[in-house]
């Protein structure tokens, strides 16, 4: 199927809840466990806890509404600030930030949270505490403008964050790497990348409706970085465990990486 006969994340949307309630939920069976939140809370968690990722300022540009990654990151940068397409999922963002009636409930990625940083001494509740004063901005983004964020305007980056967001809003390949650059001027020189991915995928669907992702592997991830003046780090891919046919994604991939100072 041609990606002019799907919908676009960015361009048409999707109800958030609905997207929450399918990839993000604690409901028992949930297909999505592994890739949505287990393995990748893990292996943002072991990053930040590298030593190698900290400063003043992370930009977060994920899929939908999600937070769940963000846990960890709130020991190391001063300020998160996250950065979303549609004013449909920064709503949803701002409730649960808000402490609002009706809020996703995010309990169980909490849990795993507190778990995989081994502190017996900060309840769940603290740690959610914690991850909404860090999170300063939720701003949408505009990739017709030269300023992604105008009128707003940002400070450059130590660390950004990516989550299933260039396939998501690219129709192809090329846009996937233009999209990719025009997010990377919001680093810092010599600033790091955390980029999450499902690898050979074509499509997802959110409320029974089918929406584009464009297909990349491995091998493209990596040409990629390097074209645009990044030096990986760190690259691991996991099979897919998820069975269902909301997705058609094979495995997921996770990526640090940092930008020469001299590009």
């Amino acid at each position: 199927m041609e990606p002019d006969t799907h919908k676009l994340y960015h361009v048409h949307g999707f109800h958030s809840r609905n997207f929450l309630d399918e990839y993000c939920s604690s409901k028992p069976g949930m297909p999505f466990a592994h890739e949505s939140f287990m393995y990748p809370m893990e292996k943002f968690h072991n990053a930040f806890c590298s030593g190698d990722f900290k400063g003043d300022v992370l930009i977060d540009i994920s899929i939908g509404p999600i937070i769940q990654h963000l846990y960890a990151a709130q020991e190391y940068f001063r300020d998160i600030i996250i950065l979303k397409p549609t004013e449909h999922c920064i709503v949803e963002v701002k409730k649960w930030t808000d402490s609002r009636t009706g809020a996703f409930d995010w309990s169980h990625t909490t849990t795993l949270a507190t778990e995989l940083a081994g502190k017996s001494d900060q309840c769940e509740e603290e740690k959610e505490v914690r991850l909404r004063a860090a999170i300063t901005h939720v701003v949408k983004f505009d990739l017709n403008k030269e300023n992604l964020t105008d009128p707003i305007g940002l400070p450059q980056a130590d660390c950004l964050l990516f989550v299933c967001i260039p396939e998501t809003i690219s129709k192809d390949l090329e846009e996937f790497v233009r999209n990719f650059r025009k997010f990377s001027k919001l680093l810092k020189p010599g600033g790091r990348i955390m980029f999450y991915g499902g690898l050979n995928c074509t499509f997802y669907l959110v409320g029974g409706e089918k929406f584009h992702m464009v297909k990349y592997n491995e091998s493209d991830l990596r040409s990629m970085l390097s074209n645009e003046g990044f030096v990986i780090t760190h690259l691991e891919v996991s099979q897919r465990k998820a069975v269902t046919d909301l997705s058609d994604f094979d495995s997921v991939v996770f990526c640090t990486a940092y930008k020469e100072q001299n590009i």
